[in-house]
């Protein structure tokens, strides 16, 4: 059954801007996750880099629509999906999910950032978006985990410039921001999830570690929402959700299916690179 979210945690979320699940998926899920990309020769095909602006490169795979394989299990599963519909108050749909693939000791940085500072330019109106990023493998301050300033979101959505390759908010609203506001390194273990509201200001270090930090992040907006214009990501589509038992399912499939032409509808249409367009659109307005 989908955890049902009482007035303290839709506080909390309203208030702190994230929403932290400790072990929403065990230990048998998230390995069928991680065997799954690890494994996946297409994911690392279709993998490409953003430069931090800090002598590292984030690697990441990026698609719009969940697929029915395994990554499409856990983005349409009722116990994110129902959890996303509560904090948005709104039916949500698919915006976009990614593994983000922060490699042992290679792995880059991302620069504070909201994400609506990203997607406003994709003709969405509203910051009434969020995300969800699931820990794949464990996620510490040696390997970069996410960082978080709580209560972010509140300040309105920030302006954000280009840092290298990526979308980074104003340092010095960002400086004045950590003065005030609490700033917390969100340590995870596989199957940890954290919730959180587009604004939220979050950024990662690079990892200097021997351990990989990989996690999959699906992205969610409110039908309500919907994009005036097209953009890179979807405009509103209707999510089919899945049980939650769905992941087992599918992922044994996975690993006990020989006919590759009887996984093909496990495929996600994995976006070309130079289609994702939110941080190169800033470049016009600094020049």
């Amino acid at each position: 059954m989908s955890p049902r979210l009482d007035s303290a945690d839709l506080g909390n979320y309203q208030s702190d801007g994230f929403l932290y699940r400790r072990a929403l998926f065990d230990a048998d899920e998230i390995d069928l996750l991680r065997r799954s990309a690890k494994e996946d020769k297409r994911l690392d095909d279709h993998s490409f880099g953003r430069n931090d602006g800090e002598g590292g490169t984030v690697r990441l795979s990026l698609w719009n629509h969940p697929g029915d394989g395994i990554y499409g299990a856990f983005a349409r599963c009722e116990r994110i999906v129902d959890t996303a519909e509560q904090l948005l108050g709104d039916e949500p749909y698919h915006y976009h999910s990614k593994m983000i693939m922060k490699d042992a000791r290679v792995g880059g940085a991302w620069a504070w950032h909201q994400d609506y500072g990203y997607w406003y330019g994709n003709g969405v109106l509203t910051p009434n978006l969020l995300s969800v990023f699931i820990a794949v493998d464990p996620s510490t301050r040696l390997n970069g985990c996410l960082q978080v300033i709580r209560g972010s979101h509140l300040c309105g959505r920030v302006e954000h410039r280009l840092t290298g390759e990526q979308a980074g908010a104003d340092p010095e609203r960002v400086e004045h921001i950590l003065k005030r506001m609490e700033h917390l390194h969100i340590e995870m273990e596989p199957g940890d999830a954290l919730f959180f509201h587009s604004n939220l200001l979050h950024r990662s270090d690079q990892n200097r570690s021997d351990s990989p930090r990989w996690a999959m992040v699906c992205c969610y907006n409110a039908k309500s929402n919907d994009p005036y214009k097209d953009s890179h990501h979807p405009r509103y589509t209707p999510l089919d959700r899945l049980e939650d038992d769905a992941i087992r399912q599918i992922g044994a499939r996975r690993f006990t299916e020989t006919d590759p032409d009887k996984l093909s509808s496990d495929e996600v249409g994995f976006l070309d690179p130079n289609r994702d367009a939110s941080a190169k659109s800033l470049e016009a307005g600094q020049q």
